[in-house]
């Protein structure tokens, strides 16, 4: 996903669409398409998108600035919500892509040659693994790192209480 598709993939989760989206950020509609589309000299700033991704309720412009940058996104979970269960299951993810892996690089590596599609599938595989393994150190350092639980949890009622 690039950017411009992230923009307007959050215009279209934003109830009310464009004009909607153009009113609550205080644009007409043709102030926000000039933005999007990049005409007459105009663009869309961060925090412009930033707001955009906050009204829609998605990750879209952080997911697309991540992929961007040759990365993924990862929602971090609330502290309150994550135990070592979780960490347990994503250990188990893991492991069953791991097989997953195992058996692709079988099939794909028996004729001596690893062609485009089979590339495209380990590839695929591998960056699960990557995303799964992100996971599973973030929900550990979460849960166990005294110092970031506390201040997540300090953020957090300063924030909401």
């Amino acid at each position: 996903m690039n950017i411009k598709q992230a923009y307007l993939g959050m215009i279209k989760a934003f109830p009310g669409g464009w004009d909607a989206m153009a009113a609550a950020l205080g644009f007409s509609r043709d102030g926000l398409e000039n933005r999007i589309y990049e005409r007459k000299g105009q663009d869309l700033h961060v925090q412009t998108a930033l707001q955009m991704q906050s009204f829609s309720g998605t990750t879209l412009f952080a997911q697309a600035v991540a992929t961007a940058a040759g990365g993924t996104f990862l929602k971090l979970p609330e502290v309150g919500e994550v135990c070592n269960e979780d960490i347990a299951t994503k250990f188990h993810e893991l492991y069953a892509e791991l097989g997953e892996l195992s058996v692709e690089f079988q099939a794909a590596t028996k004729d001596g040659e690893v062609d485009k599609r089979e590339r495209e599938r380990l590839n695929a595989i591998v960056d699960r693994m990557h995303k799964t393994m992100d996971e599973l150190r973030t929900l550990t350092f979460r849960v166990y790192c005294h110092e970031t639980a506390a201040s997540v949890r300090e953020r957090k009622e300063r924030t909401h209480g």
